[in-house]
């Protein structure tokens, strides 16, 4: 028997394609989204409605309890009934800190649509753009929710005709969002207004809410909302703008069923035929098709092992099916389907297309995987990121017998959030954890310290990238044995490229004539767009130039083993590679394979590519964050120096109504205090947010301190080697 009576009533309409919706709330931190599913969850009977709003019920870890913010993304399935039909939702409650966005990002890949949650008084955030941006390049289609009504009238005082022109320049600005990101064909169908029901306001925590067509039935007017304020009677507005059936409105009308979503989605996420017989079944959504399903979440369960959640495009699963594990090239076999329902888990048996299932048994799968009951099938397009990790921290266990029990923490932890990433060195012994910001590895200590392990970690270490600033090569290396000779030569990689390869448009499991084509169209001469032979997802290139060269194509796994060593330690201070493009100029083999080993290869290739990088005038990239502050108009001269101060510089100020936003960026390195410095001299009167934006050069001022000072940290050496240490003369 089900735990949630909507499971039983959910399962007998699964199979209706037109009556399911798979959607989440995505917002700015703190804009009210896990408040908002609060109601929803009360209206599909899972929560008593007078806690709906305070019971934050997907917040089901203690730390977000504590915290007040959404750390994991919660799934549950919701049986609602709309005008006499029945309706499954399949809902993704997700996080809105920008150090958790890659769960969102993740999320995304499941879901059809989603509800944007603004606050009325902050309105249209940095992190609001960030996940609008990314529900777009999915195709998940956005709709908008404008939060916290009740602090226009109780912060800011304004009178009814006023919240209307104030709520029109917040409906305004998101709808910018979609002409600016979202593709040509879509930015008219999916712009949102108030006169199409595609907008709903209300006070998620008070309960309340509503669209243009329930206002004009049920005789809602701003003037009756600023009077139930003023009066602090707000029972008559709950019973007559019943916050749920507002947003589930929107949703069951504005947001596709799977089976008409797929048809444009899958184009976009999926490379293989269209036609065959899988692309077909995809795009129909069809039940009876081939299982092909990609998932997007993993969890370990310490009981049941791994649990792989996500989205099943095409097929039915059943427990015991047999399943290909696309990406790890692994047979698998489901031991269980089940459906999430925030912290808990129903065994269902079997799911149909346009579900999200939970499966048990696939102890190889990881977020990102293709999972299929047919072998040979196109992988869905890799997940991308809109951030990558910025901040390290060095851990050890207080007490050294504890450190396998800390190494397997930390791998769960890898499983679960891929990006919090986790290296040893094995050099130093070192164990680093690095993350998207400073809250992203606090509450990864929070949670190793949970599970009864007494950690010592380190203070926050910025994450720098080494690039180049010239070009530089040939330059000849040659192998231990003295026997083989290469010749490479480096140049900076253009940031047009180096976003290609950050976005995923191209990837090294492309064909490469695709990539030809495309860096064909970003100038690249016809031969050296053929001889791209790998790809490293942080943005570098390795090229094969060279021409009718006798064991190259036996030889090149070891040539590129030695230049992704390179690319993930620089010669600088070690640090990842970002923005190289290399280039294999000649290659000299000796005729006995007994001499063209790794062995030999590998170090004649990182000799070659270190020797050519520190010829090309190589420095450190750091990374810079926007930051966006809201505060008073009298405080703009304090939040400018507070700014400034941290080596940053304001972009832009602009005066809204009541408040001014103060645009700027300044250096990660610079932050780590920046929230008592900011909340001191502002009295805590400013709201800020900050956000990865971009890879900069170090001030030379700066540059050879903070070498020193990586080099220190990971006992290297205290000077730069110099290039005659790494080549070889004829």
């Amino acid at each position: 028997m089900p735990r949630f009576k909507t499971v039983s009533e959910a399962l007998r309409i699964v199979h209706e394609r037109e009556q399911l919706r798979n959607f989440g709330i995505i917002a700015h931190v703190d804009h009210g989204k896990t408040t908002l599913s609060d109601s929803l969850l009360a209206a599909a009977g899972m929560l008593s409605p007078s806690v709906a709003g305070q019971a934050l019920f997907l917040d089901y870890l203690d730390l977000e309890q504590k915290r007040g913010i959404t750390i994991k993304s919660a799934n549950i399935t919701l049986y609602y009934e709309y005008k006499d039909r029945p309706y499954v939702f399949n809902m993704i409650d997700t996080p809105g800190h920008i150090d958790f966005t890659g769960k969102v990002t993740r999320s995304l890949r499941a879901l059809d649509g989603a509800v944007v949650v603004v606050d009325a008084v902050e309105g249209v955030m940095v992190q609001t753009e960030t996940v609008t941006r990314q529900a777009l390049e999915e195709r998940v289609r956005p709709v908008l929710f404008i939060n916290k009504i009740d602090r226009l009238v109780k912060e800011l005082r304004l009178t009814p005709d006023r919240m209307q022109k104030w709520l029109a320049n917040v409906i305004s600005d998101f709808n910018k969002l979609i002409d600016v990101y979202a593709e040509p064909e879509y930015r008219d169908k999916w712009r949102v207004s108030v006169q199409s029901d595609t907008v709903a306001f209300g006070s998620a925590k008070d309960r309340w809410g509503f669209t243009f067509s329930m206002a004009r039935d049920r005789g809602i007017t701003f003037k009756d909302i600023y009077e139930a304020y003023v009066s602090d009677n707000l029972e008559d507005l709950r019973k007559r703008a019943i916050l749920h059936d507002a947003v589930l409105k929107i949703i069951i009308e504005h947001i596709p069923p799977p089976n008409v979503a797929q048809r444009y989605r899958i184009p976009k996420i999926w490379r293989g035929d269209i036609n065959g017989e899988i692309g077909r079944a995809m795009l129909e959504c069809d039940p009876d098709g081939p299982a092909v399903m990609m998932a997007t979440n993993v969890v370990v369960d310490p009981q049941a092992g791994i649990v792989a959640t996500g989205r099943l495009f095409s097929g039915t699963i059943h427990e015991g099916d047999p399943v290909w594990l696309v990406n790890t090239r692994a047979p698998q076999r489901v031991q269980s389907v089940q459906m999430f329902m925030g912290p808990y888990r129903e065994v269902i048996g079997m799911l149909p297309a346009g579900n999200i299932p939970a499966l048990l048994g696939l102890e190889k799968a990881r977020a990102g995987e293709t999972i299929s009951t047919v072998k040979d099938i196109v992988p869905f397009e890799a997940i991308r990121y809109v951030s990558e990790p910025v901040v390290t921290m060095a851990v050890e266990p207080r007490n050294p017998r504890d450190l396998p029990k800390l190494i397997d923490a930390l791998q769960r932890m890898h499983i679960e959030d891929p990006n919090l990433v986790v290296t040893i060195n094995e050099e130093t012994g070192e164990t680093l954890v690095s993350g998207m910001g400073v809250l992203h590895l606090d509450v990864a200590m929070i949670m190793l310290k949970e599970q009864g392990i007494d950690i010592i970690p380190s203070r926050p270490i910025i994450n720098y990238r080494e690039t180049i600033s010239t070009k530089a090569g040939p330059v000849l290396a040659k192998s231990p044995n003295r026997h083989n000779k290469v010749y490479v030569r480096v140049e900076p990689l253009g940031e047009d490229v180096i976003e290609l390869i950050r976005s995923g448009r191209i990837n090294e499991n492309m064909d490469r004539r695709e990539i030809a084509r495309i860096l064909r169209e970003h100038g690249w001469s016809t031969d050296e767009a053929r001889g791209v032979v790998a790809i490293d997802e942080r943005g570098n290139l390795l090229v094969d130039a060279t021409k009718g060269v006798q064991f190259l194509q036996e030889s090149m796994d070891y040539l590129k083993a030695g230049w992704m060593d390179v690319m993930n330690a620089g010669p600088l201070a070690q640090e990842y590679a970002r923005g190289v493009k290399t280039v294999l100029h000649h290659f000299v083999p000796h005729e006995d394979p007994a001499h063209r080993t790794y062995a030999q290869l590998m170090p004649a290739m990182r000799k070659a590519v270190l020797g050519a990088t520190l010829l090309a005038r190589p420095t450190l990239l750091e990374p810079v964050l926007g930051i966006d502050v809201k505060c008073p108009s009298e405080l703009i001269g304090s939040v400018t120096g507070v700014i400034s101060s941290k080596r940053g510089k304001v972009i832009d100020i602009v005066q809204k109504e009541y408040l001014v936003l103060v645009t700027g960026e300044m250096p990660a390195a610079e932050t780590f205090d920046l929230a008592e410095v900011m909340r001191s001299m502002t009295a805590g009167k400013a709201v800020w947010s900050t956000h990865f934006k971009a890879w900069r050069p170090v001030p030379n001022s700066l540059l050879r301190s903070i070498i020193t000072g990586i080099r220190k940290r990971k006992g290297l050496p205290p000077g730069v080697p110099s290039p005659g240490e790494f080549l070889d003369k004829e």
